[in-house]
């Protein structure tokens, strides 16, 4: 019974050693990788506790430790550290006057203007009207405070949404309905009656730094503590829809505020930074037509259920895996990835000069490859960039603006195809334009497309591949249809 107890020890023993050294060599990997693509300086304790053994292993050499060294002494350099007090050399007279410029000021403003996504405008609630808006009521945690994110530094000037939205209409009342984000308790009686007494509610919510940051994941998507119940009670006993404001940086499943009908304005501000709250009061009242578009897919709650350390981007149905990012979540998304509302209206229509047929040159006609269906593709991977180059045709887009109002607008261009096979995309981003357009003004869009980096996917083998057969164009509701034979 010893000797076995011994044995069974002995085994775990190794086991964990092997464990240990197989965590050892993944932090190795892991560590030499950004070190030897170019990263020269790393913030936490990785390069002090890898770097000797990952010389020692091979993994790195001495010649990329001594060109991140070079690169980091030569700045150092630069700044004048070497030549005595760096405060008497060029960078060393800068001084926060030169950073708060009025120039500097007003770039932070229309930063966190164009930052900002219009999710939901019900009945054209927003913009509000200053002269109409009698009287207001602000609530929330996040009102009255100005965010910033991770290694912000100190504001020049700051003004919180509360103190912007008093500049807008005198008569602005103001409760934080919970003493922070985490909404433990809720002051729901004071809230209503302020709800019942005003023309107009504002609500900020969403998360901060004590919900999400570097270190510090979160672990749902929902909004925290009790802020769900509080934005719903709310909106029930307003007199009119009430406007969520979102102050996150992360996505959030805001799926009962979208389908409620007492909420009818909703936008996402990020941490918008020192003039985050001017930037809002703006939007609000239509200073500023919203452009903003969402930068990714905000999922559903149940999204959570997908374990976090698989990091497979393609969907397989036969695991219940709905794959990742809007290129191949194949789940209903909160809002998808891209998406934005405007003032405005836009209509957008593909001109004559779009390709219809892209035909494939002899050369690449060589590297046709057939899949066991018989479907018909190229592999581009053996292409050099002037055979790729001959490729390339232009994609010519006119938008309209039907107004009420000017709007710089984001005309975001998607790759679709008819069928999807060997793991490509269900739809891909392949080009955007930002344009500034008059109220009932258009323009011509013009988007170069290149087939070797637009149009390929990637087998698992790693060769790129162009498919034969229909492909569309997507800008908003409208699609182009064009083929690619040989």
């Amino acid at each position: 019974m010893g000797t076995s107890l011994q044995t069974v020890m002995r085994f775990q023993s190794s086991m964990m050693l092997k464990d240990m050294q197989a965590h050892q060599k993944m932090l190795l990997q892991m560590f030499s990788k950004p070190l030897i693509s170019g990263m020269d300086v790393n913030c936490g304790k990785y390069v002090q506790k890898y770097a000797a053994s990952a010389v020692q292993q091979g993994k790195l050499s001495e010649s990329d430790i001594n060109r991140a060294l070079h690169n980091l002494f030569s700045i150092r350099m630069r700044l004048g550290l070497f030549n005595g007090d760096p405060r008497n050399h060029l960078y060393g007279k800068f001084s926060s006057t030169d950073v708060c410029t009025e120039e500097n000021k007003f770039l932070a403003l229309e930063a966190a203007r164009e930052g900002i996504v219009l999710l939901k405008n019900s009945g054209h609630l927003l913009p509000l009207k200053k002269l109409k808006t009698t009287s207001l009521g602000v609530i929330g945690p996040n009102a009255n405070i100005v965010m910033l994110g991770n290694y912000a530094g100190p504001p020049c000037s700051s003004i919180t949404p509360l103190e912007a939205l008093q500049s807008y209409v005198t008569d602005t009342k103001f409760l934080q309905g919970c003493e922070d984000v985490a909404c433990v308790d809720v002051s729901i009686d004071e809230v209503v009656q302020l709800a019942k007494s005003v023309d107009q509610v504002v609500m900020l919510m969403g998360l901060d730094l004590t919900e999400e940051k570097e270190k510090l994941d979160r672990v749902d998507l929902v909004l925290p503590g009790k802020q769900q119940m509080l934005i719903t009670t709310v909106a029930r006993e307003a007199k009119k829809p009430v406007i969520l404001v979102l102050l996150c940086g992360g996505p959030v499943d805001v799926s009962f505020a979208k389908d409620d009908e007492n909420i009818g304005g909703m936008l996402w501000a990020g941490y918008p930074g020192e003039a985050g709250g001017l930037a809002i009061a703006d939007v609000i009242f239509g200073e500023h037509n919203p452009g903003g578009r969402l930068p990714v897919t905000w999922y559903p709650q149940d999204f959570t259920n997908v374990a976090m350390t698989d990091m497979r981007m393609r969907a397989d149905p036969a695991n219940k895996y709905p794959g990742r990012t809007y290129r191949f979540f194949t789940g209903k998304p909160v809002f998808e990835f891209g998406y934005g509302l405007s003032y405005s209206t836009f209509s957008y229509e593909f001109t004559s000069t779009t390709q219809r047929i892209l035909r494939m040159n002899e050369t690449i006609r060589l590297q046709a490859v057939k899949d066991s269906q018989k479907n018909i593709s190229y592999d581009i991977s053996k292409l050099g960039s002037e055979q790729c180059q001959k490729l390339k045709f232009s994609a010519a887009v006119r938008v309209n603006n039907h107004g009420p109002m000017d709007a710089k607008h984001s005309v975001l261009l998607f790759l679709r195809r008819d069928y999807v096979r060997g793991g490509a995309p269900r739809k891909q981003l392949i080009g955007f334009e930002n344009v500034h357009l008059k109220a009932r003004d258009k323009s011509d869009v013009e988007f170069d497309i290149n087939p070797c980096k637009h149009l390929s996917r990637i087998e698992e083998d790693g060769r790129m591949l162009v498919d034969e057969g229909p492909h569309f164009l997507m800008v908003g509701d409208k699609e182009h249809e064009f083929s690619i034979t040989g």
